[in-house]
């Protein structure tokens, strides 16, 4: 599935294009199911289904004193756009001339002259252009003047009738709240590092030898013990990751640590894919490093408990 970057490499025949808009940060559920009705109306009427979004996320160049940490960063987030089957993805550059384009001025030249829309798919909150000023409502009167329709999706709610949205995923997040993630996003809460050299205390002193992680996410849970998998090379390994600032040690820095049941391998330089499952307990400061072991042993019997069952479910 190709992933346009620039609105004039829109050179191929795409009949009949369907879109939405949007940033889609997190690429959850509610989002999901708009690319879901993307595509049948696509179907129906032959055309090519169409997801438009930007990079970086808008909020970056309207407001950059505005702290927004994203949920999935943008490599993520195009592999799972592609993943639900979207034909294509037009990303593009969002710059502070972006930011300036009038509603009208976007819809003339990016949808109806570059893309040649026949059905445009919006969320129900959807507004765009300078200062926001597009709306439902200027598309359904563009829509007749250019011979392209407009469909409302509403929102999208939850088992306890919250509605799916990117905000809630950070709020459940940043509370350490992993558990209710895969109800909002069909997936469970995903962090990527690099394993880095670590202060050697996990193995030689503690018993239980850790990856220490350069993460490159921007959303990182509270901290505390959690059960997780863990992705090597295609590989899944159950374990458990600490989140935090190792007070029993007086560390300085906020650090994650992986430690994986029945895996011995040297994987400094590579990459880990860290899914949270369950959050175990907060961090808490310890007598020394025997208090430690004891509840690091704790800690991963539990979560051994806690991914077993869930692997039987």
């Amino acid at each position: 599935m190709p992933i346009i970057r620039k609105l004039e490499d829109l050179n191929s025949n795409y009949p009949n294009p369907v879109i939405t808009l949007g940033n889609f940060d997190g690429v959850h559920l509610g989002h999901q199911a708009l690319f879901d009705l993307v595509k049948k109306r696509a179907a129906e009427i032959g055309g090519t289904s169409m997801v438009l979004t930007f990079e970086p996320h808008p909020i970056r160049v309207i407001n950059k004193n505005k702290l927004l940490p994203l949920i999935t960063l943008n490599e993520q987030k195009m592999e799972l756009i592609e993943s639900s089957g979207i034909d294509v993805i037009i990303c593009l550059d969002f710059t502070p001339e972006t930011a300036r384009i009038e509603a009208e001025d976007f819809v003339r030249r990016f949808l109806v002259e570059s893309i040649g829309v026949k059905l445009i798919i919006i969320g129900y909150d959807f507004r765009f252009g300078f200062q926001g000023r597009g709306n439902r409502d200027l598309l359904i009167e563009m829509g007749r003047q250019y011979g392209f329709s407009v469909e409302t999706f509403g929102a999208q709610y939850n088992s306890n009738q919250q509605i799916i949205s990117s905000t809630l995923v950070r709020e459940l997040i940043t509370a350490g709240e992993v558990e209710k993630a895969p109800a909002l996003l069909g997936r469970h809460y995903r962090v990527t590092g690099q394993v880095v050299r670590g202060r050697d205390r996990g193995g030689k002193m503690l018993g239980f030898p850790t990856a220490n992680l350069k993460v490159i996410d921007e959303l990182i849970p509270k901290t505390g013990v959690y059960a997780v998998k863990v992705i090597h090379n295609d590989a899944c390994y159950n374990g458990v990751a600490n989140i935090g600032f190792n007070p029993t040690f007086g560390d300085v820095g906020l650090s994650v640590e992986v430690h994986c049941f029945d895996f011995d391998s040297d994987i400094y330089d590579q990459t880990l894919k860290v899914d949270f499952q369950a959050r175990i307990r907060d961090e808490k400061k310890f007598s020394g490093p025997g208090e430690l072991k004891e509840q690091i042993e704790k800690d991963c019997r539990l979560a051994r408990g806690i991914l077993e069952k869930s692997s039987e479910e």
